[in-house]
């Protein structure tokens, strides 16, 4: 495979072309090499390197967990329980979210469930707002 311009690699990933530079500079992509016209050339193994990243981004790592988790990939005879610690520990973050995400969702229903569709004045959803905390 040729080199790819940066348009190139972020089309056959999906991301703009801004994302792989900041993944650049944010040190998650190596530099790559550049033409005599001062382009980047990126190889092979920049396209899966990004890959990796959007991959662990779409699953919700942190920009860190994935710096972390591709220098455990690069060091393909080390043992994974580190890579096992850091999903398990995102995980424990994962399910949090949804615990609170799900009380947010009850007490919003709650709230909306008192309205009475009368007039502002008497909205139980604007009452319920401006209350004084408990």
């Amino acid at each position: 495979m040729r080199d790819m311009t940066i348009g190139d690699l972020a089309r056959r990933t999906g991301a703009k072309v801004e994302t792989v530079r900041y993944y650049e500079k944010a040190g998650l992509l190596p530099a790559p090499a550049r033409t005599a016209g001062n382009y980047r050339a990126y190889e092979p193994a920049h396209l899966a390197r990004l890959s990796f990243v959007l991959r662990a981004r779409r699953l919700g790592f942190s920009l860190d967990q994935v710096r972390e988790l591709l220098g455990l990939a690069d060091d393909r005879e080390r043992p994974c329980d580190a890579v096992d610690a850091i999903a398990r520990a995102h995980l424990v973050e994962v399910e949090q979210k949804i615990a609170e995400l799900t009380r947010l969702r009850d007490e919003l229903s709650s709230v909306i469930g008192r309205c009475r569709s009368g007039v502002v004045a008497d909205c139980r959803i604007i009452e319920s707002l401006a209350a004084e905390p408990a």
